[in-house]
Formats: C-alpha cells, sequence, structure tokens
C-alpha cells in the first residue's frame, strides 16, 4: 500500500509539472492574412482566377498549393530543366544530407533509452619475493539511466522536431528552386520576344532612315538633320538589342548554375507557346500553416523549445542510474582458474546547489520558446504578404497588359500614317521618329508586363508552398 500511495503521489507530481506533457499547437493571428487585390480594405479567403483575373469566391474546391509542379509548369523543356535541378543542384544535394544528419542524431536520442555496454579487459604480472602473481579480469559493464522524469524522452521528442524542420527545410529549398528555374526561363523567353520586336523594329527605323536620305538628295529644302536624327534613332534601337543579347547570356549562365551544369545556350520554346493555370482556387489563411514548409518549420523550432523547456524542468529532478558487472576475473591471483563475478550498484543523484545553472537555464529554455513564437507568427504574417503580392502583382499586370494591346493597336496606325504622311511632306521627320519610339516602348512594356503575369502565378505558386511531389 505505501508503495501504491508513493507511485500514486508521483504520478500526479510529474503531470502537474508538464514533465510528459506533448506539445499543442498555440494561437496564432491569422485574421485578415491575405489582402484582396482589388479592394485594399478587404481580405481575402479563398478566390480564384478567372478570364485573367483575381476574383474571390465563396467555397474551395481545390488549392492551388496543392498542385504538383507538372501540372503548373507544363512546358516540356522547362520540365526537363527543372527535373535536372532537382537531380543536380547542389543546395537541394546538401539539403538532403543535413536530413541524414539530422536522423543519425534521433537514431542517438532513441539509443539513450537502452543501457550502454562497455568491455574493458584488464591483466596485471606482479612479482614479490621471487613469486609471480598474475591477474587477470574480464569485465562487461551495463549503465542505464531510469528516465524517471523525462529527461530522455523531451530530449527524444526535441530532436523528433527538428528532424521535420529540417525535412521541412529541404522542401523550402526545392520549392525555391523549381520556382528560380521557372522564373529564369520564363524571363528568357521574354528577352527572346524583347529582341524579336527590336529586330522588327531596327528594321523599320533603318527603312526610314533610307527614305529620308533618298528624299533629301531627291527634295529641295529637306534638311540632313531629318537623316541624321533617323541614323541615330536606328543606331539607338541597336544598342537596344546589344543590351538584351547581354541580358540572355546573363540569365542562361544563372540558369546553367542552377541545374548544375557548365554555363551554355538554354533550349527554349517562345513566350507565345505557354500555358499556365488560368482557372485556379487557392486557400489562403489557416491553410497556410499546413502548406507552407518555411511556415511548418518554424513551428517545429517551436514544438522543440517546447520540449527543451520540458528537458530543463527535469534537470531539478534526481538522476537515476543503475550499473551492472559482470567479470570473468581470478580475483588478484587468489582464485585460479578465474570465477565470474556479478555486482549491481543503484545511484541517485539529486541536484541541490548548482550555482543557479539549472534556474537559468530553465529561463533561457523559456526565452527561446517565445523567440520561436514570435519568429512563426512573423513566419505566418510574412507568408501572407507574398501571397498578397503576387495575387496583385497577376492583377495589375494583366489590366496593364490589357491597355497596352490598345495603346499598340493606336501606335502601330500611327506609325504607318506617319510614314504615309513624310511622303507628301505633311509631317515632320520628328513626328515619325517619335511615333517608331513610342510604338517600340509600348511592346517592350507589354512583353515585360504578359511576363510579370506568369512570374505572378510563380510567386503564387512558391508563396502557397510550392506544391505536391
Amino acid at each position: 500500500m505505501k508503495k501504491i500511495v508513493l507511485m500514486s503521489f508521483a504520478v500526479l507530481l510529474l503531470s502537474g509539472c508538464g514533465l510528459y506533457t506533448k506539445y499543442e499547437r498555440p494561437d496564432v493571428n491569422t485574421e485578415g492574412l491575405v489582402r484582396d487585390p482589388l479592394n485594399p480594405n478587404d481580405t481575402l479567403s479563398v478566390g480564384r482566377i478567372i478570364d485573367g483575373q483575381w476574383t474571390a469566391v465563396s467555397g474551395q474546391d481545390e488549392n492551388f498549393g496543392n498542385m504538383p509542379w507538372r501540372s503548373v509548369f507544363t512546358d516540356p523543356k522547362l520540365q526537363e530543366l527543372i527535373q535536372q535541378g532537382l537531380d543536380k543542384n547542389a543546395n537541394l544535394l546538401n539539403a538532403a544530407l543535413n536530413v541524414k544528419m539530422v536522423e543519425e542524431q534521433l537514431k542517438v536520442a532513441k539509443l539513450a533509452f537502452i543501457p550502454g555496454f562497455t568491455f574493458s579487459p584488464q591483466g596485471t604480472i606482479s612479482s614479490w619475493d621471487g613469486k609471480t602473481t598474475k591477474a587477470y579480469s574480464l569485465p562487461v559493464t551495463a549503465s542505464w539511466s531510469v528516465d524517471l522524469f523525462g529527461n530522455l524522452l523531451n530530449q527524444k521528442r526535441s530532436a523528433q522536431m527538428a528532424l521535420l524542420a529540417t525535412k521541412d527545410y529541404q522542401v523550402v529549398v526545392k520549392t525555391n528552386l523549381i520556382s528560380n528555374i521557372a522564373n529564369l526561363y520564363y524571363t528568357l523567353l521574354m528577352l527572346d520576344r524583347q529582341v524579336e520586336i527590336v529586330n522588327n523594329m531596327s528594321d523599320l527605323t533603318k527603312d526610314t532612315w533610307e527614305k529620308m536620305k533618298v528624299m533629301k538628295e531627291t527634295k529641295i529644302g529637306y534638311r540632313s538633320t531629318a537623316v541624321q536624327s533617323a541614323e541615330a534613332n536606328y543606331y539607338s534601337v541597336e544598342a537596344q538589342k546589344t543590351d538584351l543579347l547581354r541580358q540572355i547570356r546573363e540569365m542562361e549562365n544563372s540558369l546553367s548554375l542552377l541545374i548544375g551544369q557548365p554555363a551554355q545556350t538554354i533550349a527554349r520554346s517562345t513566350l507565345e507557346e505557354q500555358s499556365l493555370p488560368t482557372n485556379l482556387a487557392t486557400g489562403v489563411g489557416i491553410q497556410m500553416l499546413n502548406n507552407r514548409a518555411d511556415v511548418h518549420a518554424a513551428e517545429m523550432q517551436l514544438a522543440g523549445c517546447f520540449y527543451d523547456i520540458n528537458t530543463a524542468r527535469s534537470r531539478f529532478y534526481p538522476n537515476i542510474t543503475i550499473s551492472g558487472t559482470g567479470s570473468y576475473t581470478n580475483n588478484n591471483g587468489l582464485v585460479n582458474p578465474g570465477k565470474i563475478l556479478l555486482s549491481a550498484v543503484g545511484s541517485l543523484v539529486q541536484p541541490i546547489f548548482q550555482h543557479g545553472q539549472i534556474v537559468a537555464g530553465l529561463k533561457v529554455a523559456k526565452m527561446k520558446y517565445e523567440q520561436a513564437y514570435n519568429t512563426w507568427q512573423q513566419s505566418v504574417l510574412a507568408a501572407g504578404s507574398e501571397v498578397s503580392n503576387a495575387l496583385v502583382l497577376y492583377n495589375s499586370s494583366a489590366e496593364k497588359s490589357a491597355i497596352e494591346a490598345k495603346q499598340i493597336e493606336v501606335l502601330q496606325k500611327n506609325v504607318e500614317d506617319t510614314r504615309a504622311l513624310m511622303a507628301s511632306s505633311s509631317t515632320t521627320y520628328l513626328e515619325v521618329i517619335q511615333a517608331q519610339s513610342s510604338l517600340l516602348s509600348a511592346q517592350l512594356s507589354k512583353v515585360a508586363d504578359d511576363f510579370h503575369k506568369m512570374q505572378a502565378v510563380v510567386n503564387l505558386y512558391q508563396a502557397l508552398g510550392g506544391g505536391a511531389e
């Protein structure tokens, strides 16, 4: 009865101090996590891209954050590049090695529950008054720490949280890699299209230059300054092409580095051939806690700090160790042949005065938990901000592209009309050059905004957690 009472008291004591309690997710602020890109006063819980515009909807039938990357990025050449990056990227390979290292540390934490064994054979030879004595001992010692107060258990749980956080980091590296490859690939397609536009404009400005030279030679009063301005305009267009070609080479070098190959030409399709998802539902808010690997990793670090607090608390309680030794020995030469000697020892170490180290350790563990909570909360807010930025980029780029399409249509007619009027001297050369420059600027701007719309889809894919395998 006395033992039962003592055991019951011990159970109540342990449950009261929380040494064996498991981590439970604390409250986190997710209210108003994502802004509606069309209404700055509203927040968005579920939305859909419909006809090129982000629209808030009710319900949730599909989560963009759960889509496999092959379903988002359907260009076969891009898929080949992404797969090569997943196979060869150094950062991703190192992230996989980090997971294996933490797995080994977790194994050590689990093995702490079983006894440790040591084998330390000894032998001596001594001589006294001409008599030689041989002594030997072949001991096997086992030592077992009784985890009565949860020290080892909480260390194991903390190691498990560290493993989950490391695996989350691996997912983050993978998601960032896929997104960076896609962004660089689409950047190359944008630059290719801009080079094509500049080449067409180069031909047009050169033709204008040639016509002005002919008009100067055949028409009285047509000044050389007109020819000079047309020539300068042509060189300006050629300079833009040179700059674009340099950017293409730099993007190819960066993309080659990401996929683990020497810098070289990247095989690719065209901007017009791309087909990104345009009708997607995506859940945000509390869903962000489950899909974002970096947010989940921050929570796993918080959980690890929770178990570190339990470990710090357990240091206030006794450390109980049971040791046993089995030895085959001749007992300093007194027994021949040797005999088996068995012994067992139990020890209890209760800390009394440790110069404030145990108390300070608990306080520090609690402060680290508070820091981890703040980091987790901030990661949730940052994730919501990234989704908001991706949505507003998509909407604004789509809106600008539609406006620029109308502007280009007007400017193309303006170029045709001014060139026609130039032949009858009904317009000045400056109007022709200005019309051509405005058209080129609008065309390049529209291509950039089309790219930004594609980039917004990539950013949204990344901001919602990167999808499944």
